[in-house]
Parts: C-alpha cells; structure tokens; sequence
C-alpha cells in the first residue's frame, strides 16, 4: 500500500483538533471505501432541549487525481439527520432552513466551501403493529458536500460541529436557555 500522503495527514489533523462544543459529542468512525483513495470519517449526536436527536458524519476524501468534479484534491462530505416535531415539519420553508444550517455554520467558521452543494429530504414515518416508538415521527436529512478552500480544515471541523448544534436546536455557545416551566436555567 502506498504511503499516506502528507496532505491527507495534516487535513486529518486539523479535523481532529478542534475541541467539542458543548453539547455535541465527536468520534472517529471507520469511513466509507471506495470513494477515494484515501478517507477519515467522524460521527457526531446532539439532543436538543426538546429531546429530539440530530445525528451526523463527516468524511474527507483524499484523491491525488484530483477528480474534475471536486476541484482540489480534498473533498469533504456531510450526511446529518435530526428529528422534528411535527409543527416543525410541515413548515414548508423548512428545507431551505436547513440548508441554511450548512452555509451559515461554514460561513460563520470562516471555512471556504468551492462546489457546494447538497440536498435536503423531509420524511414522516408511521410505525404499526410491534415496532417500537412513537407511532409517527419526522426527520431532515441534509446531504452535502464541497471542496475546502485553505489548507487548515479546522474551521470546517467548527462548521460541522455548528450545524449539528443548529439541527438539534442547541443555544449559542455561551447561551443558555431558560428553563420555561420552572423560570431558571436550562442544565447544560
């Protein structure tokens, strides 16, 4: 097998380095094969005041060939779902909202995104019979993915971390909620 390149190794790196934010747990799982030579994937969950899951992936793809497509040799990718209530899903500005979520966690990170792009999915599920569960639920599922722009990919760790906390409704870093039926502070 062929040595692990430099530039995969220090895109690697700056991924790991970013601390967690809070609320949001990170780790490394074993990423997809096939869609480059070489690939680093993390997870990530964080539950929302309301209790409801967003869960999320990120991968780096490192291919020397630089595919036309990406246009680099760096090409990250992000599957995330999050679970909605009802009210919620069937806002039908909603998909917009979340890919909002994306942009603006990039945009806010200061992390170059060049060939953006993605898709967003509403689903609803009914659950009958013996399956556990609630006997409805909602989820979005944003799909994206993009070329980095700058060599240190440390604010696109940021941004995935960020998007994460916006699907699963989470407060600013350093804000925190109230707590509506006993009026203090929401724990953290």
């Amino acid at each position: 097998m062929a040595a692990v390149p430099e530039t995969f190794r220090q895109a690697v790196a700056a991924l790991a380095a970013p601390a967690e934010r809070t609320g949001v747990a990170v780790s490394e799982v074993r990423p997809p094969k096939r869609l480059a030579p070489w690939a680093y994937a993390v997870a990530a969950e964080a539950t929302g005041p309301a209790d409801e899951l967003a869960t999320a992936r990120l991968v780096l793809l490192h291919d020397p060939d630089e595919p036309d497509s990406w246009n680099g040799v760096l090409r990250l990718v992000v599957y995330l779902r999050a679970e909605l209530d009802p009210e919620l899903a069937a806002d039908p500005l909603l998909p917009g909202v979340g890919w909002s979520w994306l942009t603006d966690a990039l945009h806010e990170a200061g992390a170059a995104a060049d060939r953006l792009g993605g898709t967003v999915t509403l689903t609803s599920s009914a659950r009958f019979g013996d399956i556990a569960g609630p006997p409805r639920s909602h989820d979005l599922e944003l799909r994206g993915s993009w070329t980095p722009g700058g060599e240190d990919l440390g604010a696109h760790a940021i941004a995935f971390q960020e998007l994460l906390a916006s699907a699963a409704g989470l407060p600013p870093e350093g804000v925190s909620l109230l707590n509506q039926r006993a009026g203090g502070a929401a724990p953290r």
